[in-house]
């Protein structure tokens, strides 16, 4: 019984001190409590300095640094992670192979927290760089900063695999003939990128802006990605246009109108004397020449004219252009001006508008009733 014991008690030293990987258990369970241990100065880490920055970074005028210091929180919150499993191992003394994979996998983490830091940095930086906007557009710098992150991603990507010891090269050399096969098969794909690119570069529109698109849309832009731009409707539906038929399509840009136009045919009754007509064409030229919401016909042609004999009206043109570009106000200058030429029309002129209609003059005769008399038609 004795040496059953003896046994037993064998056993558990060789199991102890051998334990996981050659690791003595007491030393794994001290490495446990290593790593807990960061994990707790993590915690106290992000409650009074992470809080203390952010809350130093609202105090600055600007919106950058409070960016900036959100994106890398998440980042350095991790950092605390990588010490305590850096510690913990470094304790456990592993042997030479557990050791190497250990080394690998926490170099792997160094790279990860680094690239990921990079990932969330360029979004805040974007805003930072206002000026570039002049130049680039804002759309240009969105899809700048998109091939950015993707670059980073890549990059950060070939350095885990190149720590592992997977050449990235050659892997690279073997995706080209099933990349080449793809591309057979995305033409599209790479029509609409390009066709983006070409958007983007010329600077046909940018999102906010009011376009319409021949036969397919006309609403703002929402987003211009790099396959389709979305334009949100007036009645408040997406629809998504590939951007090769933007880049090849006519687009009307609404948004970057100069002025709005005003072309109206005013239809007035043929009883109209000379004078009257003279008196309705000065009218509505003095009030859009002294209107401070019309542009001056010295800087924009603008017409006032009696332009047309219509079959029951004599007809005006009235062609001008205000000073604002936004549909709301435009309705309600043309309305102003819509009742003040029913005004000079009806009060000043003392004359009416016509409108479509057909008169038959009859006469009576004192010993019977006469024909109608329908005038012959004129050669």
């Amino acid at each position: 019984m004795e040496e059953d014991f003896k046994q037993l008690k064998t056993l558990t030293i060789d199991v102890w001190e051998n334990g996981f990987m050659g690791v003595d258990v007491g030393q794994i369970i001290i490495a446990i409590s290593i790593f807990f241990a960061f994990l707790l100065i993590r915690g106290i880490f992000s409650r009074y300095v992470l809080s203390r920055l952010h809350n130093w970074a609202a105090k600055s005028t600007t919106k950058v640094d409070d960016k900036i210091v959100d994106a890398l929180i998440p980042p350095i919150r991790f950092i605390p992670i990588i010490l305590g499993i850096f510690f913990a191992t470094q304790y456990m003394q592993p042997d030479e192979k557990a050791a190497e994979l250990i080394m690998s996998f926490e170099r792997s983490l160094i790279a990860f927290t680094i690239f990921w830091a990079l990932h969330r940095s360029l979004e805040p930086l974007s805003y930072s760089m206002k000026k570039l906007e002049e130049v680039l557009t804002r759309a240009m710098m969105v899809w700048m900063f998109k091939v950015l992150k993707v670059l980073v991603i890549f990059i950060g990507g070939a350095v885990i695999l190149e720590i592992w010891g997977i050449a990235v090269g050659p892997l690279l050399a073997g995706l080209g003939l099933f990349g080449a096969a793809v591309a057979l098969g995305a033409q599209d794909l790479f029509k609409n990128l390009i066709g983006g690119i070409t958007i983007l570069a010329e600077k046909r529109f940018h999102p906010g802006e009011w376009i319409m698109v021949d036969g397919v849309v006309e609403g703002i832009v929402e987003e211009i990605g790099f396959r389709s731009t979305r334009v949100r409707r007036f009645d408040k539906a997406p629809v998504h246009v590939p951007n090769a038929n933007l880049s090849d399509t006519v687009v009307t840009n609404f948004s970057r109108m100069t002025h709005r136009r005003i072309n109206w045919a005013i239809g007035v009754e043929y009883r109209t004397t000379v004078e009257q007509l003279q008196i309705i064409r000065d009218k509505i030229m003095d009030y859009i020449v002294n209107n401070d919401k019309f542009e001056s016909p010295d800087k924009i042609n603008t017409f006032v004219r009696v332009d047309n004999f219509n079959a029951s009206s004599i007809d005006f043109i009235v062609y001008c252009f205000t000073k604002t570009i936004v549909w709301g106000e435009w309705l309600a200058i043309k309305e102003d001006f819509a009742l003040a030429i029913k005004d000079i029309v009806e009060k000043e002129a003392g004359t009416g508008f016509a409108f479509p209609s057909q008169s038959i003059y009859v006469e009576s005769l004192p010993s019977e009733a006469a024909e109608t008399f329908v005038p012959p038609k004129s050669n």
